[in-house]
C-alpha cells in the first residue's frame, strides 16, 4: 500500500465546475428534505419514535433533518455488538484495516460535492469552510491509514547480546466517540479513523446539530466494507445517550470534543467508573476549547495582521475552538490597526450559507443566538463596542461580529469561551506583559503572533503557551500532519490529532 501522505487540495470556487457541482448538490438535497436519519446498529437501520427535529440555520423554518434517537436498549445491543466484533476487528491484519480508511477516503473524495452541500444547510458552513471540512476528513483517513502501518511493526528496543525486546501496540477494546457540530465530518471522521484502524470497535455518538452528516459517515464507512458489528451510530442527546455510554464499564476509550464543561463532567464520570470494582482504568482523548489570543507587536505586517485576525475570529462565525477572541496589539500600531480592523469588519456582508458571497452565515442555532447576545450586551455595560451593527436577514440565526475596546480585566469576554463572532482588543506597551496576559486564561490552544522582529519570533516560540502556535498567519486552519492539533490546561489532555500521536 502507498505510505506516502498528501493534503487534499481545496476546491478553486473561481472555476464554473465547482460551483456548479454545489448549486447542483444544494438544489438535490433540498428537494429530498427532510432527512430521515435513523440509528445504525449492525450495519442495520433502525428507526425510533422519538425524533429529534433539526432545522436549517439560514432558515429555520426549513427542516433539514428528522433524527432518531438512541434509547438504551439500543446503545446496550451496539455495545455488546461491538465488544463479539473486537475481538475478530483487532485481530484483523493492519493492511485490511488500512485499506478500509483508504477506501473511506476515496468515497468521501467522490462524494464531495453532496457532502459540502449538506453541511452547508445543516450546520451552516459556508461553501470553502465546507470544503475545507470534507478535505480534512479525506486527510484524517489517509493519514491515520499510513501512520498504522508505521505503528504496526514491532520495533526492537535495544540490541543486547543474547536477547531480543520488541515494542509493540494491541488495541483496547470498544471506544465512544463523541463529537461536536462545528467541523461535522472532519474531528468525527478523525476520531471513528483514528480508533478503527488501530483494531478497536467504536460506538459513534454525533452531535444533536449535524446528526445527518455523522449518518453520512457510517453509511460510507458500510460501503468501503466496514464488517457488521464493529462500528454503530446512535444518534441522540448529549445528556441521554452520551452520558449514559460514558458510564458503561464496557467503552475503554472514550474520545470527545467539545465544550470545557462537558468535558469535564465526562473525565470526571470516566475515572469513577474507572474506581469500580472489576473495572479497567477508561482511555480519554479529550478536547475542550479555547480562549485563543493574537498578539501584534510594532513590527506587524499590517495587510497581513488584519487579514488574520477577520479569518481567526470570524471564520465560521467565531464558532471554531482555535478562533481568535483576543487582539493584544502594540500601543504604537493600536490606532492605525483599530482603524483597519474595523473598516474591514464593517464591509462583511452576512446571510444564508447557501449563498456564496456572504462572508458570514448563522450561527449554529437559537441557544448558540441566545447566548452570543447575552455576552454582547454584558460587554457593552463594561467595554466599548468599537463596530457597527451589519445589515442581517429578516430570519435566521445571524449576528453581527463585535468588536470591544476597554473591556476592565475581569470581563467575562476576556476569559471565557463564547463560541461566536466577538473579538476584545487589548493595547499593551510591554511584550513580556503582552505574553502574560495572553497565558493568562485557563485555556492554552492556539494563538497567533504577528511580527518582523526574528528576536521577538523566537520570544514568543518560548513564552506563548498555546498547544498550537502560529507566526505571522491566522490562529485557525490547522492540517493533518502538518499541523498536528491539540492543547493542554482546560483545552485537552495534550493529545494532538492528526500527528504522530
Amino acid at each position: 500500500m502507498n505510505q506516502t501522505f498528501q493534503n487534499q487540495a481545496l476546491l478553486d470556487f473561481s472555476l464554473a465546475h465547482h460551483r456548479e457541482g454545489i448549486t447542483q448538490a444544494l438544489n438535490k438535497w433540498q428537494s429530498h428534505l427532510p432527512l430521515e436519519i435513523p440509528v445504525v446498529i449492525y450495519n442495520k437501520q433502525i428507526k425510533t419514535s422519538s425524533i429529534f427535529t433539526r432545522e436549517n440555520p439560514s432558515y429555520p423554518s426549513k427542516i433539514v433533518a428528522q433524527v432518531a434517537q438512541a434509547n438504551h436498549t439500543m446503545c446496550d445491543k451496539a455495545l455488546n455488538s461491538a465488544l463479539k466484533a473486537f475481538s475478530t476487528w483487532s485481530k484483523t491484519p493492519v493492511q485490511k484495516r488500512a485499506k478500509l480508511l483508504q477506501t473511506t477516503a476515496n468515497i468521501i473524495e467522490k462524494d464531495r460535492y453532496r457532502l459540502t452541500a449538506l453541511q452547508v444547510l445543516e450546520v451552516g458552513k459556508s461553501w470553502a469552510g465546507a470544503d475545507a471540512d470534507i478535505a480534512e476528513a479525506i486527510d484524517f483517513c489517509r493519514y491515520y491509514a499510513n501512520q498504522m502501518l508505521r505503528l504496526d511493526e514491532p520495533k526492537l528496543t535495544h540490541p543486547v547480546l543474547g536477547e531480543q525486546s520488541f515494542y509493540s501496540y494491541q488495541a483496547r477494546g470498544v471506544a465512544l466517540v463523541i463529537a461536536p457540530w462545528n467541523f461535522p465530518l472532519a474531528i468525527l471522521t478523525g476520531m471513528v479513523t483514528a480508533c478503527l484502524v488501530t483494531g478497536n470497535t467504536v460506538l459513534i455518538k454525533p452531535a444533536e446539530q449535524s446528526s445527518a452528516i455523522g449518518y453520512e459517515l457510517i453509511k460510507i464507512l458500510i460501503s468501503a466494507g466496514l464488517p457488521p458489528g464493529v462500528a454503530h451510530f446512535l444518534p441522540g442527546k448529549g445528556e441521554v445517550t452520551g452520558a449514559y455510554l460514558v458510564e458503561k464499564k464496557e467503552t475503554e476509550i472514550i474520545a470527545f470534543t467539545g465544550s470545557k464543561e462537558t468535558g469535564l463532567t465526562l473525565l470526571e464520570k470516566a475515572y469513577q467508573v474507572s474506581t469500580r470494582p472489576n473495572n479497567r482504568l477508561k482511555k480519554c482523548v479529550v478536547e475542550m476549547g479555547g480562549k485563543n489570543a493574537i498578539i501584534l507587536d510594532e513590527n506587524a505586517d499590517m495587510d497581513q495582521a488584519v487579514a488574520g485576525v477577520i479569518e481567526s475570529a470570524f471564520g465560521f462565525q467565531g464558532q471554531k475552538c482555535s478562533a481568535a477572541s483576543r487582539v493584544l496589539v502594540a500601543k504604537n500600531i493600536e490606532k492605525t490597526f483599530t482603524q483597519r480592523l474595523i473598516s474591514a469588519v464593517n464591509s462583511i456582508t452576512i446571510g444564508p450559507a447557501e449563498k456564496p458571497e456572504m462572508r458570514l452565515g448563522p450561527v449554529v442555532d437559537k441557544s448558540a443566538l441566545k447566548k452570543i447576545t447575552h455576552y454582547i450586551e454584558e460587554g457593552k455595560k463594561t467595554g466599548q463596542l468599537i463596530s457597527k451593527p451589519l445589515k442581517l436577514p429578516d430570519k435566521g440565526y445571524f449576528i453581527s461580529p463585535a468588536v470591544f475596546s476597554h473591556l476592565p480585566p475581569e470581563s467575562p469576554l476576556l476569559k471565557q469561551e463564547i463560541f461566536g463572532p466577538v473579538l476584545a482588543l487589548i493595547p499593551f506597551d510591554d511584550l513580556d506583559k503582552a505574553f502574560n496576559l495572553a497565558n493568562s486564561t485557563e485555556f492554552a490552544l492556539t494563538g497567533a503572533f504577528y511580527s518582523r522582529s526574528p528576536k521577538n519570533i523566537e520570544q514568543a516560540k518560548l513564552k506563548f503557551q498555546v498547544g498550537n502556535l502560529y507566526i505571522n498567519r491566522s490562529s485557525t486552519g490547522a492540517l493533518v500532519k502538518r499541523h498536528p492539533f491539540g492543547g493542554f490546561k482546560m483545552s485537552g489532555l495534550g493529545h494532538k490529532a492528526g500527528g504522530p500521536d
